[in-house]
């Protein structure tokens, strides 16, 4: 009877052995051919449209309610939420779709990871930006005066702050952001624990609120270049596109040191490159 048992639980051990997934072709023009490639464009702009249609609302409701009363409004905290809770509701209804990337940063970290293809990362990035103009567009035709006089919700550097000062915010920021998308959808995590799966869009949404708590007086936030460009579009100001690079490189570098410590620290990806390395010589 013992060895029974003692057979069971090695088998059931054994079933739950992992391994890696392999990497993703760098470019794999099949994509091109499967409705589910497209089915995940349009998921990543409809989810990147209503991520900044409801996030710039909520940032210029603030601003005008504010303007009339110090005391009201959501205030930052509320603003934070919106960009937090809209993320973690987005993530949720399109991680089966698309992988719920909704945000350059996340995509361009995935990709170097080799989670997704160049094709898929390249795509994707023009369907969020696409959608994140298309959300702040819907914001200013429905609410053109109150979008011209509050800023139209663009990320510009706060005053009093470097440019230096700015980009660290946008890097720490992404990074942050980042490294919870990599820990959160971790498929090692997954086959061990069948929860987290179903949990990771609570995590990567409270990412994004509290480093909005952290970086809205410094650049109001950006950590998503499809979110800076969008806004900065429909707004064309000079002091939105004079920051506007701040807002894709600080993002992208945090994005890239996130996906190195996750695959290669954390995961030891560079120990195991070693030793396949050692073992075919």
């Amino acid at each position: 009877m013992a060895k029974d048992v003692e057979g069971a639980e090695h088998s059931e051990f054994a079933a739950k052995d992992y391994h890696d997934p392999p990497p993703t072709p760098l470019f794999d023009a099949e994509e091109l051919t499967k409705w589910s490639f497209y089915r995940a464009l349009i998921a990543e702009f409809i989810a990147t449209l209503l991520f900044l249609y409801i996030t710039v609302l909520t940032v210029i409701g603030y601003k005008e309610q504010s303007k009339l009363d110090q005391c009201g409004g959501v205030g930052i905290l509320g603003i934070a939420w919106a960009f937090g809770g809209m993320i973690f509701v987005l993530v949720y209804c399109t991680a089966g779709i698309s992988g719920g990337h909704i945000n350059p940063a996340v995509t361009f970290g995935l990709f170097l990871a080799r989670k997704v293809s160049l094709l898929r990362a390249v795509l994707y990035i023009v369907a969020q930006c696409l959608g994140a103009i298309s959300g702040v567009g819907l914001v200013k035709a429905w609410q053109k005066t109150l979008y011209v006089e509050h800023g139209g919700g663009a990320n510009e550097l706060s005053p009093g702050y470097s440019k230096g000062i700015g980009l660290a915010a946008e890097i720490i920021g992404t990074f942050v952001l980042v490294y919870t998308v990599f820990s959160a959808t971790d498929p090692k995590r997954n086959a061990r624990d069948s929860h987290v799966p179903v949990l990771a869009p609570l995590p990567i949404g409270f990412a994004v609120f509290m480093v909005h708590l952290a970086t809205i007086p410094i650049t109001g936030t950006g950590i998503n270049p499809a979110r800076s460009f969008g806004a900065a579009v429909i707004y064309n100001q000079d002091k939105a596109w004079d920051d506007q690079w701040m807002f894709w490189v600080g993002p992208f570098i945090g994005a890239a040191i996130a996906a190195f410590y996750h695959q290669f620290v954390l995961r030891a990806g560079a120990i195991k490159a070693l030793g396949s390395f050692r073992s075919n010589a």
